[in-house]
């Protein structure tokens, strides 16, 4: 119950409520923008999960995004099967695929675990070419159903599956299973020599962060009524979700949220200048890992984790 009288609740609080007007006021262009940003946040808190909490460098999280976003796609496409039933398919499918792939990737440690995990995804990336009759290869796959085409529900539909979403994470992030995570993260060594498996546990997470990858990528192609490499596979993509992560705040979970919506809407409101838009977003991302190592929700929690004794 603590938690409810923090300064991160409050602030989770009011951001909340403040989307939640935003239907009443905004474009619906601002809601499309952020209706991706959602979606997106969702996959840097998964990222999180596994890396601010575990310590495991995940470089391809597109792999578990695009095999949840291409097998609800393919599904719907070659069988027109009902949306909603598609998109929990395509979660179960990236929750298969993430466990076969951190069984034999959490056997290595350091840069091999993010190495196993970025091969993972250009092995994705050339499954869908080379089936291109099943996968739409370099075109992108057609999704001929989507779950809605009024923007103000799509806007509904990705705040509450956010909202949810970081509930669930961050309240696992705070569980026992969570410090363990932590523990093992930090130091390994010691944290098995307690008598807690490690690699039981980071499956684990590795497993949750599949689920809500996979749960939010077949969300996306169903907004977007396509699916491709670049939107949902591409490497740069996936490195997108990564420092929008570590923009939110490393080990924070919601601070990732925050970082990806950033990314999206600032990337979108720079897009007039050109090729500088890159440029200006990188170099926001820069500064604040060089000077708020916390992030953006580490920064404005920082007074509260002072300790009296401190502040006088």
């Amino acid at each position: 119950m603590g938690f409810f009288k923090t300064r991160l609740f409050w602030i989770s609080l009011v951001m909340v409520v403040v989307a939640s007007t935003l239907p009443l006021y905004v474009s619906g262009y601002i809601l499309g923008l952020l209706t991706v940003a959602y979606y997106f946040g969702v996959f840097a808190m998964s990222w999180d999960l596994l890396f601010g909490f575990a310590g495991e460098v995940n470089f391809g999280p597109t792999f578990l995004i695009g095999v949840g976003a291409y097998t609800a796609g393919i599904i719907n496409n070659q069988y027109g099967i009902s949306p909603y039933f598609c998109i929990f398919i395509g979660a179960g499918a990236s929750v298969i695929a993430g466990f076969v792939l951190a069984l034999p990737a959490l056997r290595v440690r350091g840069p091999y675990f993010g190495l196993t995990t970025l091969v993972a995804v250009l092995m994705l990336q050339n499954f869908i070419v080379v089936f291109a009759d099943l996968t739409g290869g370099e075109i992108g796959l057609t999704i001929p159903d989507v779950i809605t085409i009024s923007a103000s529900a799509n806007y509904w539909i990705a705040l509450g599956f956010m909202t949810v979403s970081a509930a669930i994470l961050y309240g696992l992030s705070q569980s026992p299973i969570g410090l363990v995570l932590q523990a093992s993260g930090q130091d390994p060594a010691q944290a098995g020599a307690l008598g807690f498996n490690i690699v039981k546990h980071k499956l684990f997470a590795f497993v949750v962060s599949a689920f809500f990858s996979g749960l939010a990528g077949a969300l996306l192609v169903f907004y977007f009524g396509t699916a491709s490499v670049g939107t949902v596979v591409d490497i740069a993509v996936g490195v997108n979700v990564i420092v929008a992560a570590v923009l939110g705040g490393r080990r924070t979970v919601l601070g990732a949220a925050l970082g990806a919506i950033f990314l999206i809407v600032a990337g979108e409101f720079l897009r007039p200048t050109g090729e500088l838009a890159t440029f200006i977003v990188s170099g926001i991302a820069l500064l604040v890992v060089l000077f708020f190592p916390g992030g953006f929700l580490g920064a404005a929690m920082s007074r509260e984790t002072v300790s009296p004794e401190a502040r006088t």
